[in-house]
């Protein structure tokens, strides 16, 4: 396995020069969702605010459930195609990352968006026993995003025990490459977030090295 030095400088070789793409891709993913929750979330919070027994309660809540379900039918695949932009301009010097983040997300959909929503139910799951728990399990699935890519004739349950096989021993790893950009998150926060619109992209990046080099790994043992 590489040094979290060596996944950073090959993020920001791949990103030098293709800033502005690497941002606004960046920026479309966020928009879109925010966009596309904000109505729901809207009525949500107004009904909320007005409850006063169970049916407008229980009205807040549908409207809740159904900007949830909006959220994760668009949010989910494009973040899925965000990811796997950034991969293939490591990879391949593929630098039109708003067409490609919308072509892979939306070019198996469906797929794209159960292994997504199934990832996320499991890691929210096991954020419900303890914190601990759900961020080991957020860890042991990070590579699932990338695999619907990569081995779409994987079913999404299948698609998420790969990214645990592969992450086998490996966890701790990619928890210290996401800790070494705490600084850069301080920072950001110092701009009123604008500075994420930056560091999301070095993270997707390094994140895309990291994922080869543990795809490269598990590759090696299955040959083995």
């Amino acid at each position: 396995m590489k040094t979290n030095t060596e996944y950073k400088s090959e993020a920001l070789a791949a990103l030098k020069g293709n800033w502005p793409q690497a941002v606004l891709a960046t920026f479309i993913v966020g928009a879109v969702c925010i966009l596309v929750w904000t109505p729901y979330y809207w009525q949500y919070a107004k009904l909320l605010e007005n409850a006063t027994d169970i049916e407008a309660l229980s009205g807040s809540t549908v409207w809740w459930l159904i900007g949830f379900a909006a959220m994760m039918l668009v949010g989910g695949p494009l973040i899925v195609g965000m990811v796997n932009a950034f991969k293939n301009l490591l990879v391949r010097g593929e630098n039109r990352l708003v067409d490609a983040e919308f072509k892979i997300a939306f070019g198996n959909w469906l797929h794209h968006f159960w292994g997504y929503f199934l990832k996320y139910i499991f890691v929210l799951l096991w954020s419900l026993l303890f914190l601990i728990p759900g961020i080991i399990k957020s860890l042991a699935y990070a590579m699932t995003n990338y695999i619907l890519v990569d081995y779409p004739e994987l079913s999404a349950n299948k698609a998420i025990d790969l990214s645990q096989e592969m992450m086998k021993g490996h966890k701790y790893d990619l928890f210290y490459l996401y800790l070494s950009f705490i600084g850069w998150y301080f920072l950001s926060i110092l701009t009123l977030g604008i500075g994420y619109l930056w560091l999301m992209p070095y993270i997707q990046a390094a994140q895309s090295s990291f994922y080869l080099d543990v795809k490269a790994e598990w590759e090696a043992r299955r040959a083995s």
